[in-house]
């Protein structure tokens, strides 16, 4: 099995990293902080860390899930706009 480096310019890797920053834009503008936003939603701080940065691809009901905390559309946090 061939050894394949992640490639840096890979596009899926900007939308992960553009959701992680409306994730952490949405999160300060409501004063909370991961730990709290972690905990509303049973989650870890070290993985509501990993996906600001955009280090994972949360899974659907995630985003969802992220998006009701927040209190906004889960569009706000998925679509450029």
């Amino acid at each position: 099995m061939p050894n394949r480096a992640k490639n840096p310019r890979d596009p899926r890797r900007d939308d992960l990293r553009r959701l992680g920053e409306r994730v952490r834009e949405q999160r300060r503008s409501r004063g909370l902080t991961q730990e709290a936003l972690a905990e509303s939603l049973d989650l870890s701080v070290a993985y509501v860390s990993l996906i600001e940065r955009g280090g994972r691809n949360p899974p659907y009901t995630t985003v969802v899930a992220i998006a009701r905390a927040l209190g906004i559309p889960a569009s706000r946090i998925v679509v450029d706009e």
